[in-house]
């Protein structure tokens, strides 16, 4: 049994690259939309004209998380059953929208919250004390990830927090591609160092 196999490969490369694809399109069709203001959970809310867009890449975003989870394998299973579960709180971020521009929805941000969360403890619950593993995996990599991603979100949610913070957007934004693409890259790093042991 490999330890990452091609879904795993195709859904933690996809992810990074789906959201950001997703709301630079969004962002160009609404030109009125300031993206270093508002959140991407603005392009999704009920009523944003890219609504039905950002809500279909969110909902494909949380799906590669679930096969990433389900198939890469090199990660210890409760580091999988984190990132299934942050691919599960991205349906529900999206499921409970936000209403409008200038409304919110507490649901909506326990939901964002929660993913954010996970998104970041990931790569602690995937460490491997033992066996032969790529240093993503090893303590040393697996606890230092975990600590910037933590300081990354929490940085973030003091932003989202501050009424006066004027770039939320571009703070979550951040924080929200740098998550799947330590993943897209730890996943990369744990195929090579199977590749290499063929």
């Amino acid at each position: 049994m490999r330890n990452i196999s091609t879904p795993a490969l195709f859904s933690a490369t996809i992810a990074p690259i789906a959201l950001a694809v997703g709301w630079l399109v969004a962002q160009a069709s609404w030109p009125e939309f300031d993206p270093v203001v508002k959140t991407i959970s603005d392009l999704a809310a009920d009523d944003a004209p890219t609504q039905i867009w950002m809500s279909s890449v969110l909902v494909l975003v949380g799906t590669m998380h679930i096969i990433t989870g389900v198939f890469a394998r090199a990660l210890a299973l409760p580091g999988r059953i984190t990132i299934i579960l942050a691919g599960l709180g991205t349906y529900a971020l999206t499921y409970f929208s936000t209403p409008s521009q200038d409304g919110y929805s507490w649901n909506h941000r326990y939901a964002a919250i929660a993913t954010f969360i996970l998104m970041s403890a990931w790569p602690l619950f995937s460490m491997r004390v033992r066996g032969n593993y790529a240093w993503p995996l090893r303590p040393i990599g697996a606890i230092g990830a975990t600590l910037v991603l933590t300081i990354l979100s929490l940085w973030f949610l003091s932003v989202w927090t501050n009424p006066e913070a004027n770039f939320v957007g571009a703070a979550e934004r951040l924080g929200a591609f740098l998550q799947p693409a330590y993943l897209a890259f730890v996943v990369w790093a744990a195929w090579f160092r199977q590749k290499s042991r063929l």
